[in-house]
């Protein structure tokens, strides 16, 4: 029988981590699960019992610090992530899944720890700058998917007009907004409230018209299920008609959309509500633009084109917040390493947060601007 690592007495691991502070096993299985391996995977990369993993993660003992420092090496993890306080993680009853049947445990572990460190990376943001407050109402007694988007739109003043950019808009009424770089078809977003602030994922691999449209599935979950509701299929199928709503209002379709269109009639005109052409179909099928025949004729067309690609693609959004947050602290001399120290991660962890998301991706974290004279900023106040 293979003799299991005996606990440590002493440790010299890093000059960065306080002597107060001691092991913490919850971190370790934070990081494992982000990675996407199994407690038998990272034993056999470590080249230990898989009880071991098991006895490291339950608190029984700590790994020595040899071991430690093949864990780090095997996880990508600074020592340091490996000490400190315990890092809540979301629930996954509160956390919503597009398609959660589909994905693998993997995937999904990912998905959710890739959460749990943008949260720290959201307080880390916090503690510095003035975001704007969550602006969004309670519309779960809504009539309908649809009277909830007109609900919604009006709430926000925006009526009948294009939203010009979703991530924007999100960030603008107190969403935060960050990527979840994972490049599995099966994981499409994710969003859930944390103590009052609503925080939506995307996955922006995706095409970016995918990208648009999930954040605004996204947002139909944030005001449709906040306090409970509906699971499974049926939410789904509520946020599904809740996102063809706020992107496509009914009258402006009506008013803007083609008659009898080809699919390169849709691909042309995706661009005014920058939605995929299978989004634009569905919406005029579901307004009665199009008959049971016309649609299904469209859907074969769009089958045959590709669903994971999309004709003359509209050109991908991005963050106000992030890249303002690093610029404001690239004047103050802090660099985006400085912040993964911080957080006690890697700099490319701390990237694939804001992958999509910024223009940009430098070192020191001056990012240039894309941002059109006149266009309203997010005003971010620093704090300390």
């Amino acid at each position: 029988m293979p003799n299991l690592p005996k606990p440590q007495t002493s440790r010299s691991i890093s000059a960065d981590v306080p002597d107060s502070e001691e092991f913490n096993p919850t971190r370790l299985t934070l990081a494992r699960k982000r990675r996407g391996l199994t407690k038998a995977e990272l034993a056999e990369k470590i080249g230990v019992d898989p009880r071991a993993i098991t006895a490291f993660e339950s608190g029984e003992y700590p790994p020595s610090e040899d071991t430690l420092r093949s864990i780090s090496g095997v996880l990508t993890f600074p020592l340091t992530f490996f000490f400190g306080p315990t890092i809540e993680e979301p629930c996954i009853e509160t956390a919503s899944f597009r398609a959660l049947t589909k994905m693998t445990a993997s995937q999904r572990d990912r998905a959710l720890s890739g959460g749990t460190l943008a949260l720290c990376f959201n307080k880390f943001i916090e503690a510095r700058f003035e975001l704007p407050k969550a602006d969004l109402p309670d519309l779960g007694k809504e009539t309908s998917p649809e009277s909830a988007a007109v609900s919604l739109r009006r709430y926000w003043g925006i009526g009948e007009l294009t939203v010009r950019n979703m991530v924007h808009l999100l960030e603008a009424k107190g969403i935060r907004v960050f990527s979840l770089a994972i490049d599995a078809r099966e994981v499409d977003a994710y969003s859930f409230w944390d103590n009052g602030t609503p925080f939506v994922f995307l996955n922006t691999y995706k095409t970016a018209e995918h990208s648009r449209y999930d954040a605004a599935h996204e947002l139909g979950h944030l005001v449709l299920h906040r306090h409970g509701g509906p699971k499974g299929r049926e939410a789904e199928i509520e946020v599904n008609s809740f996102a063809s709503a706020f992107l496509m209002p009914r009258g402006d379709i009506i008013a803007n959309a083609p008659r009898f269109p080809s699919f390169w009639d849709l691909a042309k005109a995706k661009k005014r509500w920058k939605t995929s052409v299978a989004a634009l179909a569905y919406r005029m099928h579901a307004v009665g633009m199009l008959s049971d025949w016309q649609y299904r004729t469209l859907c074969i067309e769009i089958v045959k084109y590709g669903r994971d690609r999309e004709p003359e693609e509209c050109p991908r959004e991005t963050s106000l917040v992030l890249p303002a947050v690093f610029s404001a602290l690239y004047e103050d001399g802090v660099t985006r390493s400085d912040v993964a120290r911080e957080l006690r991660i890697t700099t490319s962890e701390l990237e694939q947060m804001m992958f999509g998301l910024t223009m940009t991706s430098v070192e020191g974290g001056r990012q240039t601007s894309n941002t059109k004279k006149g266009e309203p900023r997010l005003r971010l106040v620093q704090k300390g």
